[in-house]
């Protein structure tokens, strides 16, 4: 625990690396031979900046904190900072010029990004960490007036670094005095247990999301490559100001993911939208390196992306209506890149990008400051829902169930929206005609690799740890699919010649997809729809390899695909937002038992919490049936003083005559009203083999009639014997004790193989149980071992089923 609190706050010991590197760098700079070649110094700074990132993301998991954004932000800046250093070194930057052009725009993006995090930083009582951003910010703003102005010398660029090791360093030793001392010595501002309290006191009341201040900086820096062109800041747009646009479109993607992870679906969607520009502005700069001309734009593409961003925004206007105008701008963005046939080379573009990055600022500093402060800065949210209120046809989805995996406890929340809308993307991108001759001078790659591919594998990845198995195959599938079509048709891979063996991939693919097709028969009507257009869009691309495409056939396949997408990411979008379906996905369209014929809501609560445990014993009171995960497999269970809950449970599972349910109870008091009905030797026996995996087959008697179940008693077990047992779970023993003894049943169809995960429940059983607790896979694969004792008191018991615990142990 203590080497864990070492190592808690990482962060303020990570990055004096960075800048100690930098410090040297600096203080040699009037030699004739720095110590450190740029390579190397590029290098070595991708190593803090990894370390940051991870970082930020450890600490990200604990309570809201402003040293998130700070890792985040410290960590681009290293990343791109670095690739630009390598870049020098190996002679891609040779004019004069170049080096000043490349670093100016992120080291002013960076110096006020780190400005907002200092100030912040000392409003919400955080000193330490508001020096090393002070430190950073001055650092780089030294830095940028050393471009313009050699006789300041590098010396103030290093002193400003040195700064940073300082408070690092003090920051350190603090920590380490700390935890030789065993916290009775605590340097001041390093004590962790003072930190931790008093993030624990405001992190209820902090921001919903803390990542969401990191990515609005990294829309100011990639906002600030255009700003400072428009300005005159730099002399031309190049390649030296790639890194920049990457890191940003690259740490964004991850916010992206991060965002999934703190349940916020619509910030999350909103970043992976920025990330493609991002990647698209870097192509675009790229593309002069080996070709003289600017590359075009297509236009049908920009305007369906400017009516996806207005979609988010008012979506995002109902959770925030400040973050809703807020994507406004891109909205603007978008049309202004759709009117500029050059694109983020012309004057319309980089001056709506001068706009976002304002924008970016002023939503980052309010962020930054909801994260830690306790009186927040409003954005909106209550006059939304004081609104809608009015309203009978709308209303917020909100509460526990809001982001509800499909099946079992997930830690993302739904990823479709963004999956949806990329498939949106890249079949418009499609439809550009460019110059065969030159695929990469029109600019689909981004928007079919970046949004087709890569954004759509992670909206499959996290489909998948939801439990959506049949939609993450998909969703990867047709990832896999636009990537390799689209480097291979418009990075110029392809040529103007056919092969063979892109058709035979191609009907590969096809085959999967036919599998998926067919699966989404079972799923949904809308999924069918949206598999089964895929197919048309795979169709065009077997066509065009075989030298067989019609004229038109690609544009409308395309089309009817993109606009089957634009479906589901409404759909998706309303219901993840609205509570009912505004755009309804449809029912089976073949319906089978237990394969998503259920319409009714099973709910999947996590075994990990006391309250999922408390709303299931509600459940099972109120004469309910539920899956729980037990000390071997998953078994399906009804309270006992609940007569019509056990019938229930008899029907549900088809319970054969010769597999008759069984008791559990948590403890023998719960048996104590009864207990000279046992013979002692019974009675001693079930003391010293309970709890365990071992149930016991006793007489049936008078004792039965104490458990409440009245005629529902015929279901379990024979007019002879009752098997019984205490698990070993405590999980499950504290279930009983709310509830009382239980009837037991294995959680599958007679005569089915045993359920080891809450998966298999639902996929068995889904729609005849109320509640699913979720505890993962079961610890054991093997069912417990069945003692008959009903001839214990003559010195003979016998074994119906030797299961996990071996004969010689009983």
């Amino acid at each position: 625990g203590q080497v864990h609190e070492l190592c808690a706050f990482p962060p303020l010991s990570v990055s004096p690396t960075g800048s100690l590197l930098l410090a040297v760098h600096f203080y040699s700079c009037p030699r004739a031979a720095p110590p450190l070649p740029s390579s190397s110094l590029g290098v070595l700074l991708l190593l803090p900046s990894a370390l940051l990132a991870y970082a930020g993301i450890r600490r990200s998991l604990g309570n809201a904190s402003l040293l998130v954004p700070l890792c985040l932000t410290l960590s681009a800046f290293w990343s791109g900072y670095g690739v630009i250093l390598i870049l020098a070194g190996q002679g891609v930057l040779p004019d004069p010029g170049d080096a000043h052009d490349a670093l100016v725009p992120g080291l002013a993006a960076f110096t006020l990004a780190l400005l907002l995090v200092a100030v912040v930083g000392f409003l919400c009582g955080e000193p330490i960490l508001a020096l090393v951003a002070a430190a950073m910010a001055l650092a780089n703003a030294h830095e940028v007036a050393l471009h313009y102005n050699s006789l300041l010398g590098p010396s103030a660029v290093a002193c400003s670094h040195l700064v940073v090791c300082l408070v690092g360093g003090y920051f350190a030793l603090g920590r380490i005095l700390c935890f030789l001392t065993k916290g009775r010595v605590a340097l001041p501002g390093t004590d962790l247990a003072e930190k931790k309290a008093r993030e624990q006191g405001w992190g209820s009341a902090g921001s919903t999301n803390s990542f969401a201040a990191p990515g609005l900086l990294l829309n100011v820096l990639s906002a600030s490559v255009f700003c400072c062109r428009l300005l005159g800041v730099t002399h031309k747009l190049f390649l030296g100001q790639v890194p920049w646009l990457w890191a940003a479109g690259t740490y964004q993607i991850g916010i992206c993911v991060l965002s999934y992870r703190a349940m916020d679906v619509l910030t999350a969607t909103a970043f992976g939208f920025t990330s493609i520009l991002q990647f698209a502005g870097g192509y675009c700069l790229l593309y002069p390196t080996w070709q003289p001309e600017e590359p075009s734009f297509p236009t049908p593409f920009l305007v369906v992306f400017s009516i996806l961003f207005a979609i988010l925004a008012l979506f995002l206007s109902l959770q925030s209506p400040v973050d809703g105008l807020y994507l406004l701008v891109f909205v603007a963005y978008c049309i202004a890149l759709a009117c500029s046939p050059r694109g983020f080379f012309a004057g319309g573009p980089q001056g709506v990008a001068v706009a976002v990055f304002v924008a970016s600022a002023l939503m980052a500093l309010i962020h930054l400051y909801n994260v830690r402060a306790r009186a927040k800065i409003p954005l909106g949210k209550g006059a939304v829902k004081a609104l809608l209120a009015r309203s009978s046809l709308l209303k917020l989805r909100e509460g526990p169930d809001l982001h509800a995996p499909y099946l079992g406890y997930s830690k993302y929340a739904n990823a479709e929206v963004l999956a949806y809308a990329c498939s949106v993307l890249a079949s418009f991108a499609l439809t550009a005609t460019g110059d065969p001759q030159a695929p990469l001078a029109t600019v689909v790659i981004p928007w079919v690799v970046v949004a087709g591919g890569i954004l759509k594998l992670l909206g499959g990845s996290v489909a998948f740890a939801r439990g959506k198995t049949l939609e993450s195959s998909a969703f990867i599938l047709y990832s896999v699919m636009w990537i390799i079509w689209g480097l291979t048709r418009y990075s110029g891979l392809y040529g103007t010649a056919r092969s063979f063996h892109a058709a035979v991939g191609i009907v590969a693919f096809m085959l999967f997809n036919s599998f998926v097709v067919f699966c989404s028969l079972f799923l949904n009507m809308a999924w069918f729809f949206y598999s089964l257009t895929f197919m048309l869009i795979t169709v065009s691309f077997l066509l065009d390899a075989i030298h067989a495409l019609p004229t038109g056939y690609d544009i409308a396949a395309t089309l009817i695909f993109g606009l089957v997408s634009f479906y589901c990411f409404l759909a998706a979008l309303s219901s993840s937002t609205f509570e009912g379906c505004c755009f309804p996905m449809g029912r089976p369209m073949v319906q089978l038992s237990g394969v998503g014929a259920g319409m009714t809501k099973c709910l999947h609560l996590p075994a990990r919490k006391a309250s999922s445990v408390k709303r299931i014993a509600d459940i099972l009171r109120n004469g309910g049936t539920c899956g729980i995960p037990t000390d071997t497999v998953y078994v399906l269970v009804a309270a006992c003083n609940r007569p019509d809950a056990v019938e229930k449970a008899h029907r549900s599972k088809r319970q054969a005559q010769d597999r008759p349910m069984s008791l559990w109870i948590s403890s023998l008091k719960q048996l104590e009203p009864a207990k000279h009905l046992f013979t002692p030797l019974l009675w001693d026996f079930m003391e010293a083999a309970w709890p365990s995996p071992i149930s016991l087959v006793i007489p049936r008697g008078e004792w039965v009639d104490f458990l409440g179940m009245k005629d529902s008693a015929k279901y379990v077990g024979t007019p002879q014997s009752v098997a019984i047992r205490i698990p070993d779970c405590s999980v499950t023993t504290h279930l009983i004790d709310l509830v009382g003894p239980i009837v037991v049943t294995s959680a599958n169809p007679t005569g089915e193989a045993d359920t080891t995960h809450h998966n298999q429940v639902y996929a068995k059983l889904g729609d005849k149980v109320d509640a699913v607790l979720c505890g993962g896979p079961s610890p054991e694969n093997i069912a417990s071992t069945v003692v008959d004792c009903t001839k214990i008191d003559s010195g003979n018991i016998g074994f119906f089923r030797v299961g996990i615990i071996p004969k010689s142990q009983v």
